[in-house]
């Protein structure tokens, strides 16, 4: 019976406990933007002016702003020189490095570099996902050019890191799952498992 009731018990939280989570972050977020820049459209509109939730709004425009900026030429140059700066800094460049790379992961314009989802085969009989991330031997640099290769990128779970080789076709196999399947069965270490199989194509 109390085995019953703590499977149950454990069912009922993996259920709601990602609920819960996605809407604290969000809850989180609003409480953030109306506090940072709630209290700043403060200081500029005269006292009377302000009403709850411009904050909120503010962070959106300040969010939707940032991602068109980021499409100007200029724009990416600058933040490419700023982000340098901060890979220089010995604490802040590891804490701001794996985070960046967490978030870049799950960025839409890197999500098509990914060309396919494969098993990577390793010389001990293992296997990893892997996504090919260039297949074109002309478009990678010259001494690391091979007619038989494909460049392939290998996430550590977690995103705490990852490697990018070089692999003869042979040793990589096509997966039949989409790039959000993958990403998330590697992120989690397989925890969240996959509803698809594998096959070659």
């Amino acid at each position: 019976m109390l085995k019953l009731l703590g499977r149950t018990l454990l069912t009922g939280l993996i259920t709601i406990l990602p609920v819960v989570l996605t809407l604290y972050l969000l809850y989180w977020l609003a409480v953030s933007a109306e506090t940072v820049l709630g209290n700043l459209i403060r200081l500029i509109l005269p006292q009377g002016m302000y009403w709850p939730g411009m904050g909120v709004v503010a962070g959106v425009v300040v969010t939707l702003l940032v991602g068109l900026l980021m499409h100007a030429y200029v724009v990416q140059r600058v933040f490419d020189k700023a982000e340098q700066l901060l890979y220089r800094v010995p604490l802040i460049k590891s804490v701001y490095r794996a985070m960046r790379d967490l978030f870049d992961f799950f960025s839409p314009s890197r999500k098509k570099e990914f060309e396919q989802v494969v098993a990577v085969s390793l010389d001990n009989g293992m296997q990893v996902i892997g996504f090919v991330t260039q297949a074109v031997p002309e478009q990678m640099p010259g001494d690391f050019r091979d007619e038989a290769g494909v460049l392939v990128y290998v996430p550590m779970s977690y995103m705490i890191g990852g490697f990018t080789v070089l692999m003869p076709r042979s040793a990589v196999r096509p997966l039949q799952m989409n790039m959000e399947e993958a990403m998330r069965f590697v992120l989690t270490a397989g925890v969240t498992g996959s509803g698809r199989s594998t096959a070659v194509r």
